[in-house]
């Protein structure tokens, strides 16, 4: 198997018993060198089968020694001895059935692994269906209540955490049902709960409750911890009835009651001036009470936590910062309750509500710095709590044997014909008169930064900035002339667009 290559094949064959076939081995012109086994078939004719490559060092595999190669040769030989003459189909037929073997194998491993997935899965879902009801919540409100921004970059899940609806269920459903198996929940369980609170008077919140109950159950149902929400089907009409949206708002003749009222409610300066600029500007209580002056907009990344920490500690996330800028006339918002910015353009009237709160601008007791905050709290540590103005609000308009201890003696000082009023009402007066000087529903609602609903919220992004700046100064002229007296019908004129 070493000789030199010639210009022929070199056939080297081994002698051998008649019938029993050849152990051969093969030169080639190229120098190449292989063994075979040589044999005739069931049907007399030769045939010849490769055993390997020749290799002085082979390792009986890939390569032969003459030796390796000899050896597999008598293996064959011995084969076809015993009566297999059809050598090459036997080991195809041996190559099929390694294959089909093979396939068995990995069929019967996939199977099992199968099985193993099943009950493995069989113990997980026995395991979650054992999982209690507050276990449960607090799955669902790691997953669904905590706020965190999803992939399309918008901010989901609840702003104050989901802390309103862990209060609810810790008074409400962790008593009776907390460590109760979320399986074991009967209908009736839930109903009883729900009762209570309606046997309470509390209407809207057995509602609320009603909603978050149905949450965390299709939540459970849908990760399979529960077969069905046995809450599902359960209406609202059933439970507190349907919801109704406060309409009211201040008509003409309480606005001018109000402001002869104001002067003598016993009120702060800050408060009166905190109620007319809800009135010039629609805005929200929490964008009220997080102004700050723009002299202060440098100091952003230290009151944002101070802001974050006064919504946390109110469980809600009604708190916006705002910088009021009196030169350029404008609140800028860059964050909302909508989660976009919203600048507001401050007319005559809300600007000259603003340069009398800026007269009464203290100092930092520590630093003796100008505060930041427009409406700051008793210690000047952070603003002023966003539930302050709606209870003084409140106070004076108490039937007299309802007056609370160390509040207000004024307690029918608010009171209005038509009822009572909140400071929110206040927000939607704002828009209601906007709407009695002829300014477009559109325009309104960017004053107010409503987001658009449908295809308009979508393909129309103007936020129509000249437009809401004339809407403003219409609203403040009007507002002018209520507060100096004059409100005939013929001083409500109507808006004219560019």
């Amino acid at each position: 198997m070493q000789a030199a290559s010639s210009e022929r094949d070199r056939w080297l064959i081994e002698a051998g018993a008649r019938g029993a076939g050849r152990f051969v081995g093969r030169i080639t012109p190229a120098g190449e060198r292989r063994f075979y086994y040589r044999y005739t078939n069931s049907g007399g004719q030769r045939d010849r089968l490769l055993i390997g490559a020749y290799d002085p060092r082979g390792d009986g595999k890939t390569s032969f020694t003459v030796k390796q190669a000899r050896s597999r040769a008598l293996e064959w030989q011995a084969l076809h001895s015993a009566g297999t003459r059809d050598l090459r189909e036997h080991f195809a037929r041996e190559l099929i059935d390694a294959g089909l073997a093979k396939e068995d194998a990995r069929r019967a491993a996939e199977l099992a692994r199968r099985d193993t997935e099943e009950r493995e899965q069989a113990d997980e879902l026995a395991k979650q269906r054992r999982l209690t009801v507050r276990q449960v919540f607090d799955r669902w409100a790691a997953t669904e209540l905590a706020p965190h921004v999803g992939g399309d970059g918008k901010r989901i899940g609840r702003k104050d955490g989901g802390r309103y609806v862990r209060e609810q269920f810790g008074r409400r459903v962790f008593p009776g049902l907390g460590d109760t198996p979320l399986e074991s929940v009967r209908k009736s369980d839930l109903l009883a709960i729900l009762d209570a609170v309606k046997v309470e008077g509390k209407l809207r919140t057995a509602n609320m409750l009603l909603a978050d109950l149905k949450q965390m159950f299709r939540f459970a149902a849908e990760r399979e911890i529960i077969e069905h929400s046995p809450i599902e089907l359960v209406q609202k009409r059933k439970i507190g009835g349907k919801d109704t949206k406060r309409k009211r708002v201040l008509s003409g003749d309480e606005l001018a009651l109000l402001v002869k009222q104001l002067p003598l409610a016993n009120l702060g300066r800050r408060t009166v001036c905190g109620l007319w600029i809800i009135l010039a500007t629609g805005c929200r209580m929490g964008e009220l009470t997080g102004a700050v002056w723009v002299d202060a907009k440098s100091c952003r990344l230290e009151l944002e936590p101070v802001i974050d920490a006064h919504n946390e500690a109110a469980g809600s996330g009604t708190l916006h910062l705002g910088f009021i800028d009196l030169v350029a006339r404008t609140w800028y918002l860059p964050t909302t309750k909508n989660e976009r910015d919203h600048t507001i353009h401050l007319s005559d009237f809300a600007l000259k509500q603003f340069t009398e709160l800026a007269a009464l601008r203290e100092a930092d007791p520590k630093t003796d710095k100008p505060l930041p905050w427009v409406f700051p709290n008793s210690r000047g540590t952070g603003p002023l709590c966003i539930k302050s103005l709606g209870k003084q609000v409140t106070d004076r308009q108490r039937p007299t044997g309802e007056r609370l201890t160390n509040r207000s003696k004024a307690v029918h000082a608010l009171v209005m014909p038509d009822g009572r009023w909140t400071p929110h009402d206040v927000r939607r007066t704002s828009s209601t008169l906007m709407s009695q000087l002829g300014i477009s529903n559109d325009v309104i609602n960017e004053c107010q930064n409503h987001i658009k609903s449908g295809m308009s919220g979508v393909y129309i992004q103007d936020r129509r900035e000249a437009e809401q700046m004339r809407a403003f100064d219409a609203l403040g002229a009007r507002l002018t002339a209520i507060a100096s007296g004059e409100q005939p019908a013929s001083n409500i004129l109507a808006f004219k667009a560019a």
